[in-house]
């Protein structure tokens, strides 16, 4: 295998992280939404975690973003 292919399928592999991180903020989001149509009344309260949640979940996805672009043009 050619080392510039290597590089290529490196990069899609490593950017799968970004399918991981928008399944994961819809899934944080559904649920928030869920839990405050049912009590809307707590929801505030769980606003911090719903950002706490997202946060983490794009950082996952970035860090995945990195790693591919690191993999394209340093190596």
């Amino acid at each position: 295998m050619e080392p510039e292919a290597a590089k290529f399928i490196g990069a899609g592999i490593a950017s799968i992280a970004l399918v991981g991180a928008g399944i994961g903020i819809g899934m944080i989001f559904s649920a928030y939404l869920t839990g405050a149509l049912r009590n809307p009344s707590a929801a505030p309260g769980q606003f911090a975690n719903l950002l706490l949640g997202f946060a983490l979940a794009e950082a996952t996805g970035l860090f995945g973003l990195v790693i591919a672009l690191i993999i394209l043009f340093v190596f």
